[in-house]
């Protein structure tokens, strides 16, 4: 039986899709993100666990899933660097009768995408910006490698575009412009999630003996958020249930 590596795991998760959620955070991520408020996810680590251990300890909580219309979502890390554990644990959720999602950076080969999407109702993609300019600041990766996945998942499922706003990188009115322009031009079903930056995650870098490379960054203001929600929707971009 396969088993996943893991960082940590939710009961009643609340943040991370619909409803009330079993979240199973996987270990390991590449994307390096400049601002990352969990790099103790980025190496795999030791922990594993199974499919169906997962699906025991969901059980206990069925009702919760159920009435509140949530499930099962798989976040990191970056879960599609396992994409073999994830399609059978994703498989196997949907054959219990569990809504499932993933959430992903969308740093990943589009053969582990295909492998994984057909197990999975809902996909939670974390944007990290809409240009090469603010991937190169802000991750590893390309902008044009991000955007090509995120195409492709668009294409055949339901996503919740999840968007930090973060001052000097990914707010303001060119980055706005940007990421109206690109909801705009993806297929199917998407609707935008704002998550305001935060600090919270600099003690952890220090705890591992890091620089923290957007200390001086301010988290945005309640106002700046919100009228950066007021955009989006009134360029007629649909804002996810947790932004209204």
């Amino acid at each position: 039986m396969l088993q996943g590596y893991y960082h940590s795991k939710l009961s009643f998760g609340t943040v991370d899709g619909p409803g009330i959620r079993y979240v199973l955070f996987l270990a390991g991520c590449q994307l390096g993100c400049a601002f990352c408020h969990n790099p103790d996810t980025w190496a795999r680590g030791e922990q594993q666990i199974t499919a169906d251990e997962v699906l025991t300890e969901m059980e206990d909580y069925r009702n919760f899933y159920e009435s509140s219309g949530g499930g099962l979502t798989v976040s990191g890390g970056e879960p599609l660097l396992q994409p073999e554990f994830l399609a059978e644990l994703l498989a196997k959720a949907k054959a219990a009768g569990f809504h499932t999602a993933i959430d992903t950076c969308g740093l990943a080969a589009k053969e582990a995408i295909l492998q994984v999407l057909p197990h999975t109702d809902r996909v939670l993609f974390s944007l990290k910006g809409c240009t090469e300019a603010s991937y190169q600041a802000l991750t590893k990766a390309k902008f044009g490698t991000i955007r090509e996945n995120l195409v492709c998942i668009a294409k055949r499922k339901p996503v919740t575009l999840r968007y930090v706003l973060i001052p000097g990188y990914t707010a303001g009115k060119d980055s706005l412009a940007e990421l109206i322009r690109l909801v705009h031009s993806l297929p199917g079903d998407v609707e935008v999630e704002v998550l305001p930056y935060h600090t919270m995650g600099i003690a952890k870098w220090e705890a591992l003996g890091w620089d923290y490379p957007l200390k001086s960054v301010p988290e945005p203001t309640k106002e700046e958020v919100t009228a950066f929600r007021q955009a989006l929707k009134q360029a007629g971009i649909k804002l996810a249930a947790t932004e209204k």
